[in-house]
């Protein structure tokens, strides 16, 4: 029977599937492991969106299929934000589409406009649908650094859309996961200029837009002008709103790839449980009190966690937006890497972070750390984290039975 698939063939082994390993031995064993692992929300959606859920449900026409493209009133709400926060027209029958979160989005992207030796270039480090979304999808990927604010980057870029065969697309995602990355209108104005030039589409995953600290709001790449020519972009309520599990994304911008991805879908899901897509429109339309107060919380969390570090001995930089602190494991740890840095940390200091390597090559030498612990949990971790520095390095222990 064969059980060799060739598409799990291309799949390398899960690098967080280690570490998870080692965190559920270590909680088994009674251990309080505090989890900066995962980029997985640990607050609780709006109040009215979770009533609108409730009253939703209430109605005994709801709990039929779904549209896959998504329902016309969740869609018009994602226009009407992009309106406002952007200024940027959407036509919410053509140019917006609702997915199963925006990693599904970009996965099914991928399939709708892929083809065997198509390539696509996607900066190293990323998150990893963004490159295995197309490996999975039987493309190529070409990679060049995510040095976005670094001139250099439009000179790998070029580099790139020049060789053979031409890429079919190029994938951005600023606020970045992992890297925390920012960049100003002026990178996509260039970028949608490039990309114009060698006539390649442009994804742009804009999920941490909403989540920033130094009162400069992440722009869209939509804003420039005729981006909508080559350019689509996601976006979620999952970080904006604490929403993760219910799974609501879109997709905006150009119409074949917005046309290309609602015909995939529609072989493939009846979209998300009609209820949730209502009370995610009542998220995106209503009072927004509740975006503010989750920024403070999050830049309170960096603020703790950053001068924790540091008095830790541990220098990480501070970033201006997302989740994430993305952090250069500590010199006296680099030659061991960021994978061993990391079961050390777990293993020593009950604290589990991210390994730079899981998001590409170029993460090697970092650990990316979610804050998604309270503050006194921030501060326990840091306290635990100065004690483990203060040792010398040691080996990981033997851990072949944990899981």
């Amino acid at each position: 029977m064969k059980d060799d698939f060739y598409r799990i063939k291309r799949l390398p082994p899960y690098v967080f599937a280690e570490v998870n390993k080692i965190k559920a031995k270590a909680r088994a064993d009674g251990h309080d492991v505090i989890d900066f692992g995962m980029g997985n929300p640990d607050s609780v959606p709006p109040a009215h969106v979770v009533e609108k859920l409730r009253e939703t449900l209430k109605d005994p026409k709801v709990h039929r299929y779904s549209l896959s493209r998504g329902i016309h009133g969740l869609r018009k709400a994602q226009a009407a934000y992009y309106q406002r926060r952007f200024n940027v027209s959407l036509d919410p029958d053509s140019e917006v589409v609702v997915t199963i979160g925006s990693k599904e989005g970009l996965a099914n992207l991928a399939n709708a406009i892929s083809g065997p030796g198509d390539v696509f270039v996607v900066p190293d480090p990323s998150y990893p649908i963004h490159t295995w979304g197309f490996v999975i999808a039987d493309a190529e990927v070409r990679h060049i650094p995510n040095i976005p604010n670094d001139p250099a980057f439009f000179d790998h870029l070029k580099k790139a859309l020049e060789k053979k065969p031409k890429p079919v697309a190029v994938i951005v995602n600023y606020p970045c996961n992992p890297t925390a990355e920012t960049v100003p209108l002026g990178f996509y104005e260039e970028l949608v200029s490039i990309c114009r030039h060698h006539e390649v589409y442009v994804i742009s995953d804009l999920a941490y837009c909403e989540i920033y600290f130094d009162g400069n709001p992440p722009p869209s790449i939509l804003q420039v002008k005729d981006a909508k020519d080559i350019a689509v972009e996601f976006t979620t309520v999952s970080k904006t709103y604490s929403m993760a599990g219910w799974r609501i994304g879109f997709a905006a911008g150009n119409k074949q790839l917005i046309g290309a991805l609602t015909k995939i879908k529609s072989y493939l899901d009846y979209g998300t449980f009609l209820p949730v897509q209502v009370a995610a429109a009542a998220a995106i339309n209503g009072p927004q009190e509740y975006v503010e107060k989750l920024r403070k919380m999050y830049k309170e969390r960096r603020d703790i966690l950053a001068r924790g570090l540091h008095d830790a001995g541990w220098n990480v930089p501070v970033p201006n937006a997302s989740m994430f602190l993305w952090a250069p494991v500590p010199e006296a740890y680099a030659k061991l890497g960021c994978m061993e840095f990391s079961k050390q940390l777990l293993q020593h200091a009950d604290v589990a972070v991210a390994p730079g390597i899981g998001f590409g090559a170029g993460g090697e030498g970092y650990v990316r750390i979610a804050l998604v612990e309270n503050k006194e949990r921030i501060r326990q971790a840091t306290r635990n984290i100065k004690q483990f520095l203060l040792a010398k390095p040691r080996k990981s222990k033997k851990m072949e039975k944990a899981g």
